[in-house]
């Protein structure tokens, strides 16, 4: 004889979406344009099209958006691209801010 057994949950659960950061490239004198296509195309799997816009809006603004993410892959992303700018002795900056 199977049992039936019936549970009331005295709480609902809620499931937040975890935070989303925004990884931006900060310009510099220094970085070439090429190099920041460079980072823009490996750490942010951007299309040459995108890459190029993305990096012009950097030179022109000052810094531009290259992703949103949750914050370890932000702060991945952002590891990287101080990892790429470092070995090829460039001070290309990215930083991660909230959503």
């Amino acid at each position: 004889m199977a049992q039936e057994f019936e549970f009331e949950l005295e709480e609902q659960i809620e499931i937040e979406e975890p935070k989303k950061y925004k990884v931006l490239l900060l310009n510099d004198d220094y970085s070439t344009m090429d190099f920041v296509i460079e980072v823009l195309s490996k750490v942010f799997r951007k299309t040459e099209k995108e890459s190029t816009n993305i990096m012009l809006n950097i030179h022109n603004k000052g810094k531009d958006v290259c992703g949103v993410y949750t914050h370890e892959i932000s702060a991945t992303k952002v590891a990287q691209v101080q990892t790429m700018a470092k070995n090829q002795g460039f001070p290309l900056k990215a930083i991660m801010e909230e959503e």
